[in-house]
This record gives C-alpha cells, sequence and structure tokens, in this order.
C-alpha cells in the first residue's frame, strides 16, 4: 500500500492519511486494519539538516521522534525515539538515513547541526508514526523523501518554492518504478 500525507502533499497512486504524528496514526492504524496491507511505502517531502540537497531522492526505513528540547537537554523520554522497520526493500547504511518526525519544523541552524550530530540527516512530520503502526502490525514499511528544504530560517520559504517540483519528482519515480 502506498501512503502520503494528504492535502497539499497528495497523490492519485496513494491513500492520505494525514499530516502529523497524530493524525497519520489513526488514520493508518484504520487503514491497516480495514486492508491488511502485506507492505506500506510512505512517499513524501521533507528537510535536510544539512548534509543533504534540496531535490534529493531517500529512501529509509528508519524514523526518530526527537523533540527539539532533548537537544537542549530541557526533557527527556521514557519511550524509545529511534525505530527500524524490516524491509526486503531497503538496504540498510549510510544509504538510508534516519528521519525525525515531529509535529513541528525545525528553522533553527543550530538545532539542525545537532541533529546531524545524533545522525539525523532529515525531518518529516509523518513518518515515525507511519514505522510505529508498521512495527505494532509487524508490517514491513520503508519511506520515499524528496528534499525540499534545509531546515533553517527559511525553511517554510524554500518548501513553498520547491514543494510543486519535489512532488512531481515523487510522482515520475513512483509511476516508473512501480508501474503505476
Amino acid at each position: 500500500m502506498i501512503i502520503c500525507a494528504g492535502q497539499s502533499e497528495s497523490f492519485d497512486f496513494a491513500q492520505s492519511v494525514g499530516i502529523g504524528l497524530i493524525d497519520t496514526a489513526m488514520t493508518l492504524t484504520q487503514l491497516v486494519i480495514e486492508k491488511n496491507p502485506s507492505f506500506l511505502l510512505f512517499v513524501g517531502t521533507a528537510g535536510s539538516y544539512g548534509h543533504l540537497r534540496i531535490f534529493d531522492i531517500i529512501t529509509t526505513s528508519r524514523a526518530s521522534n526527537i523533540e527539539l528540547g532533548f537537544i537542549d537537554h530541557l526533557c527527556y523520554s521514557p519511550i524509545d525515539s529511534f525505530l527500524e522497520t524490516k524491509t526486503p526493500h531497503v538496504s540498510r547504511g549510510t544509504n538510508h538515513p534516519i528521519v525525525n518526525s515531529s509535529n513541528y519544523i525545525t528553522t533553527d541552524k543550530d538545532h539542525s547541526l545537532k541533529m546531524l550530530d545524533l545522525g539525523i540527516e532529515l525531518e518529516n512530520m509523518e513518518f515515525y508514526s507511519v514505522l510505529s503502526v508498521a512495527k505494532k502490525f509487524n508490517i514491513p514499511a520503508s519511506g520515499f523523501f524528496v528534499i525540499t528544504n534545509f531546515c533553517d530560517a527559511n525553511a517554510h520559504n524554500d518548501f513553498l518554492l520547491n514543494h510543486a517540483h519535489a512532488k512531481e519528482i515523487i510522482a515520475q519515480h513512483i509511476e516508473k518504478n512501480l508501474k503505476i
């Protein structure tokens, strides 16, 4: 099953699951119960913490849920903040980075550099929820992302500027490689 966030990031070939961590978890859980998919592929855009470039294409099955307060040593969490799901379609290693998910977009360059220090390369608001649901139901899952912006003061403007082209790249790649 191919899934996406929805609203401005919708695709004809993908089922929308919602924006952010909560909507994604609730909607995807319902879809999994109803449709019993054998594999989940999340497609969407992401912001780079600095190493990845605009319009880079990333596939991964690794995610984290790290809030900026954690980086500043202002909080902790008793739950596991890193997930990796099994998938026969994505190899392991540096080519498949960790995607951080939060309901907030990082706009501070210093925090972006701290995320890189933790080994986290990019952010997408939904992916941690996707992998959480996949893990709960023992479903292989991965994500396919195109970078739209750097996580800095210009994040929102660059996202708006690059979003349409990033969506075209996603659609072309999925349609070509999955023969949709």
